[in-house]
């Protein structure tokens, strides 16, 4: 039964527990309380007293002033909240403010959109009675950082900023400093924001109510003509963005909705501020054909560009057979694309020779948790953080590589919820967790091997889950209980009784949420790693309910729908098995062609095949494979071998360099269509501006190949595409463009559109959940060339880059990160006579490059790491040509290698490295 309390004694309802200023926001309007130090995404705090009311215990009672946004509402509670006294309070508040306020609203930047400035106007300012006093307009402004700005004469102390760093991104950058009139915010160790620690997320200038702290786009200013709401580009997080435009089109400022499910008003730096590389010089801006005799590009019509592909692809096809035929999506793109791309392939070409960046990423995930649960996705949401007891992160650095999430993650560690990671790296987080497993890189089999073996000998499984929900668990506790302890502690490097513990505290906890990253999935035993970790939650009862679950943290902004769209060889649209003869049906009754049931090629066998001669032409979608994928000279060599290489790319790419023909596609900001993110969160993303001129949109490009093969495809929309995917995949059955709303749905969505927020709370996909065991098999890397190559590196992403950091290094934040390091530990560094900043030569049997030293204890002795977000190193050059045995991901964070000092002493430039290799 509801409670009643009363606001300006008309009565209303309340059930959960809540604060007056709540209370009196869901009943009135937003601001019928003024605030200064108050925000959507921060805690109470009452330090600005502008919020005030008066309350009484019951009508006609004495009464008392409160501030209302941390002052719990109780039953029956009366609040006056516009009182002739408030009112005095509020004024005399703010003039005591403003004698400390530089007066020169006209040429502040958030002229308009000030909120001492609303807040003075509600209150009813027309003049100040104190006499003016000393003010600190003596504040030098901060301009040192690419991003970040202050003006601290501006500031009107209330703490936002501090607890914005504090509370959202957990940084710790920013405090109040001095006493009295002296008091001031400071940055660091009262440092410039660039020398600061600062990670540039903009949490501080969003909270700001004044232009105290502010960034280099002025993204408080009014000065915009629209405001259009989107989703970001970057990692799997999935984060909304409100982008202002002008009157001409041209993009301002980035803000993130407080509204938002997936990011809550929070955001990194590569979503709020890393999006000027839209409209930069080297975009691509016409389609171009490589002249064969000078090996240039030439620009060319649509219409030329079109008739040269169409021609080609016929002649191939004729000639060689549609499986001489291959296409690479992209996970950059929306749902909508990449469904279009594999249907092309399939449906137009008559291949299932498609795939996408799945393949290099989370394939392993994909495969493993279908073969255990039946569904290769998150079981859970974000949100569960807020329910868990204990989290579990293997294999992954959120902190860097999915900040919002990582932010999240690292709030929790920091208010005491018991923690494992399990990672080679000392990682941002290893730094807050209970229990840090540093284990050596490929090993993560042995490690969970481990984990299992303790939850059976200490009786740790929950016996009901088990033999309720699953089954294999007899099978795979015979063959776990073989064992050797003594050999997995020696293979991993970590103590037993550190392992031991740490499956105690995850057995323990009511509910434990797992994250895994591409720490685990990168390896030789990926996919039976993915495996362990489903047995390990099985075992534990740790799926279906909140709080819960194995959440994979998907790389790239889309990969997740990439791959539900059916861009992979083995599986169509909504995870149906090309193969079965039911599926196969399927398709080509929805398809009106005949769709082969044969699996098609995985990228690896693409490059295999090219190499080969076997492949003839290959298209790629917005993936820089000649810079990310390993064993480049490999790569290289493919690309070189087909007949045909068509590339639509947004730059001149390490890959669109090698193109047969280029055709220039639309960023994110230019199209529509929905992306999926890790939490299977099928979101809208809205054009923002008109594409770059002589660009499209990637699936209008599509849709004019098809039908210039002679498949009828209608026009490119959003709306349209998702009406046809819906009939098609059976988790998007409900899913319709305009019911996605702002913070779009979780699949699967029902055909009466709702949404699933929990997997497997009843049963698996599968029915029961499979337990499993596998043995530790070590990686050939080693075991070929541990003698000559004794050094193992692993690749990582660092915060302010993404992937080949092709749109992030036309942007401030090449000024912030400027370079690709090798982390090296100092009893290494001391071994090989190298010091911190010298560059180093990094030698394995596919090749070698020079990269600069950073020695730091985050690595083991023994162990460098290293990411390939600079072309000027192409660490790729030294990544193997190991794969997952199961799913042919290649196998990145395992590589032998040898370390030298350079003779070089600095790094060579990209045309330097352009020309020299020719």
């Amino acid at each position: 039964m509801s409670k009643i309390a009363y606001i300006n004694d008309v009565a209303y309802p309340f059930d959960e527990a809540t604060s007056i200023l709540n209370f009196v926001k869901k009943f009135t309007h937003e601001r019928a309380i003024p605030t200064l130090c108050d925000a959507p995404n921060l805690d109470p705090y009452g330090s600005c007293r502008v919020c005030s009311v008066e309350v009484a215990l019951e009508k006609g009672g004495p009464t008392k002033t409160m501030a209302s946004c941390h002052t719990p509402l109780g039953e029956g509670m009366h609040i006056y909240t516009d009182t002739k006294k408030i009112q005095k309070l509020r004024k005399n508040i703010i003039e005591l403010v403003l004698t400390d306020h530089p007066l020169d609203c006209l040429t502040c930047e958030v002229n308009g959109n000030c909120e001492l400035q609303t807040v003075a106007a509600e209150v009813g300012i027309r003049n100040v009675r104190y006499p003016e006093g000393k003010t600190h307009t003596d504040r030098q402004k901060d301009l040192s950082h690419p991003y970040m700005t202050s003006d601290l004469s501006k500031c009107i102390n209330c703490y936002r900023c501090v607890r914005a760093c504090d509370e959202v991104q957990g940084q710790f950058v920013l405090t109040m400093a001095g006493r009295g009139f002296d008091a001031h915010i400071a940055k660091g160790m009262d440092q410039s924001f660039f020398e600061s620690d600062c990670v540039s997320c903009g949490a501080c200038s969003q909270a700001c109510p004044t232009s105290a702290i502010s960034d280099v786009f002025q993204s408080k200013a009014i000065a915009k003509a629209k405001t259009t709401r989107t989703v970001c580009t970057y990692c799997g997080v999935g984060c909304n963005l409100e982008v202002a435009t002008d009157g001409s089109g041209e993009i301002l400022s980035i803000q993130a909705p407080y509204d938002a499910e997936a990011n809550g008003g929070h955001t990194c730096l590569k979503g709020r501020y890393a999006f000027k590389f839209y409209n930069h010089p080297d975009r691509l801006r016409s389609p171009m054909i490589k002249n064969k005799e000078t090996n240039e590009f030439v620009e060319v019509s649509w219409d030329e560009a079109y008739d040269y592909i169409v021609s080609e692809l016929n002649r191939i096809k004729a000639t060689s057979g549609p499986d001489a035929i291959a296409g690479i999506s992209s996970a950059r793109t929306p749902n909508e694309e990449n469904y279009l791309m594999q249907k092309f392939i399939r449906a137009v070409v008559g291949t299932n020779n498609i795939d996408c960046c799945a393949r290099v990423c989370h394939s392993p995930t994909a495969l493993g948790m279908q073969r255990a649960f039946g569904t290769g996705a998150a079981t859970n949401s974000i949100e569960d953080l807020k329910y868990t007891d204990c989290i579990l992160v293997i294999g992954a650095n959120p902190t860097d590589a999915h900040p919002v999430t990582g932010a999240k993650i690292k709030q929790r560690m920091m208010k005491g919820v018991t923690s494992i990671v399990i990672d080679p790296r000392k990682i941002e987080l290893a730094k807050y967790a209970t229990y840090h497993l540093q284990l050596r890189p490929g090993t993560n089999v042995a490690m969970l091997n481990m984990m299992l073996y303790y939850l059976i000998t200490d009786n740790l499984v929950k016996d009901e889950f088990v033999s309720r929900r699953t089954e294999g668990f007899e099978d795979f506790k015979n063959e776990i209980l073989k064992l050797n302890i003594d050999e997995m502690e020696a293979l991993t490097g970590v103590d037993r009784n550190l392992v031991r513990e740490a499956t105690h505290a995850y057995a323990a906890a009511n509910a434990a949420m797992e994250f895994h990253g591409l720490g685990v999935t990168e390896h030789s035993q990926g996919t039976f790693a993915i495996q362990l970790i489903a047995d390990l939650v099985m075992l534990t009862g740790n799926v279906g309910k909140p709080g819960a679950g194995m959440n994979p943290l998907r790389g790239q902004n889309n990969v997740q729908g990439a791959a539900d769209m059916g861009a992979q060889p083995h599986q169509g649209a909504g995870y149906l098995d090309v193969t079965d003869p039911e599926m196969n049906h399927r398709y080509n009754t929805f398809y009106k062609r005949e769709v082969p049931s044969h699996i098609g090629y995985k990228i690896p066998e693409m490059f295999d095949a090219a190499i080969s001669g076997d492949l003839k032409a290959l298209w790629i979608i917005g993936e820089d494979v000649v810079q990310t994928d390993p064993n480049t000279y490999k790569v290289k060599k493919a690309m070189d071998s087909v007949d045909l290489l068509v590339v639509q790319e947004l730059f001149m790419t390490e890959t669109a360099k090698h193109a047969t023909v280029l055709l220039p596609g639309a960023s994110f900001l230019e199209k529509e269509g929905t992306f999926t993110n890790g939490e299977r969160r099928i979101q809208r993303v809205n054009r923002v501006v008109e594409p770059i001129p002589g660009c499209k949109p990637d699936g209008q490009i599509i849709v004019d190949i098809m039908n210039r093969m002679g498949y009828d495809q209608p026009d490119y929309t959003a709306k349209g595409m998702l009406e046809e995917i819906s009939q098609i995949v059976p988790f998007f059955a409900g899913v319709k463009w305009d019911d996605l709303g702002d913070n779009g749905k979780q699949w699967p969505v029902k055909p009466d559109g709702t949404d699933t927020k929990i997997l497997h709370s009843e049963s698996f996909k599968r029915g029961l959940g499979h337990i499993t065991y596998t043995d530790f098999r070590e990686s050939n890397e080693i075991v070929k060339y541990k003698k000559e190559y004794p050094y193992i590196i692993t690749t990582n992403r660092e915060l302010e880059h993404y992937n080949c950091g092709a749109m992030t290094r036309r942007t401030g934040n090449v000024e912030i990160l400027t370079e690709d390091v090798l982390m090296i530990n100092p009893q290494d560094a001391a071994k090989e006579g190298i010091a911190d900043g010298d560059m180093v030569c990094v030698e394995s049997p596919r090749g070698k490059v020079d990269i600069k030293a950073y020695v730091t204890d985050e690595m083991k002795p023994g162990i460098l790491s290293s990411t390939f977000h600079f072309p000027e190193v192409m660490l790729n050059i030294i990544t193997s040509d190991e794969h997952d045995s199961e799913a042919l991901c290649p196998e990145y964070k395992v590589v032998s290698c040898r370390i030298r000092k350079a003779r070089k002493t600095h790094m060579r430039s990209a045309g330097e490295v352009e020309e020299i290799r020719g």
